[in-house]
């Protein structure tokens, strides 16, 4: 009889309040997409360090005529130069993983290809492009060993590790991705101000029938139990929304879209969504408690 009760006036408040239950629902399925999102960004971020470092490699770029590199005095690569610095990194195995050498013709071909719709792709030229050894390392970390021994070495233009041009992009992806969290925080923030303002409201609004179950000898529990599982329906209803919608990106925009459009790097996928949906859920839930039993503690006081 008394969860009959409890489940009779949980359905009567939310019918009797479905403005401020929508209210709730939408600041809920806003701050959590976007908690989401964040979540996601900081999982992809981890996700593409580790496809990218494995496969990072240390680019050693060879002298061409009239190169402006002050370690070739305007003069290009011989190949003997060429057929010595292969020979060194063929000894380094294995520190050394693979050797791939990329002609100055090859470089701008592949360069034309990567930005054929872009306006980059139609003003290089091939003379900004030299011929250069692609060096992959067993362990990515030992990048100084390649440039110590080949930084000024004849014939040698630059040495650059493209591990330190991925820490700058991934520096920037970390930002985003926190910057992101920073404003689901400030909406979750939204989210408990709008909880509690449509807690008092319904309180004082329902404060005749709260005097009559007080007098009748309800216990606080009874009292209080109705109106938190109110918000905590209304949270969840906007929780599962949320991570509905952030399926449906991960599922048609990352799955669907980018992984097919860019075969060369991994994304995160929906398993990852099914992974954090549980604790977000879960926090919304413990959140809406909170607060609810937070606010109605100053009407229970008669």
């Amino acid at each position: 009889m008394r969860a009959t009760f409890m489940l009779g006036e949980i359905g009567n408040g939310l019918r009797r309040n479905v403005s401020m239950v929508v209210s709730v629902v939408l600041v809920t399925m806003i701050s959590m997409y976007l908690l989401g999102l964040g979540l996601l960004a900081q999982r992809q971020v981890d996700t593409m360090k580790d496809y990218w470092f494995d496969r990072v490699q240390v680019s050693i770029f060879l002298c061409v005529d009239k190169s402006l590199y002050p370690n070739c005095a305007g003069a290009a690569t011989t190949p003997a130069q060429r057929d010595q610095l292969q020979a060194q990194l063929e000894q380094m195995k294995p520190t050394v993983k693979d050797v791939y050498y990329e002609s100055q013709a090859q470089a701008y071909a592949r360069f034309k290809e990567q930005f054929k719709n872009s306006p980059l792709g139609d003003q290089a030229t091939e003379r900004a492009f030299a011929d250069s050894f692609r060096v992959s390392l067993n362990d990515p970390g030992k990048y100084d060993v390649i440039a110590s021994s080949f930084q000024g070495a004849p014939g040698v233009g630059k040495v650059q590790d493209q591990k330190q041009l991925l820490d700058k992009f991934f520096t920037f992806m970390n930002v985003v991705s926190w910057s992101a969290i920073s404003l689901a925080v400030l909406m979750v923030v939204c989210a408990t101000l709008l909880m509690a303002t449509t807690i008092r409201q319904t309180a004082f609004s329902r404060r005749r029938e709260t005097g009559i179950m007080r007098l009748v000898g309800a216990s606080n529990l009874t009292i209080q139990f109705p109106f938190i599982m109110e918000t905590v329906v209304s949270a969840i209803i906007g929780a599962g929304l949320a991570m509905w919608l952030l399926y449906a990106t991960v599922r048609y925009g990352i799955s669907g879209y980018l992984s097919n459009a860019l075969l060369d790097t991994a994304f995160i996928g929906t398993a990852d969504v099914v992974l954090i949906a549980p604790w977000v859920i879960g926090g919304v839930v413990l959140l809406a408690i909170f607060t609810s039993g937070f606010t109605l503690r100053r009407y229970l006081r008669v």
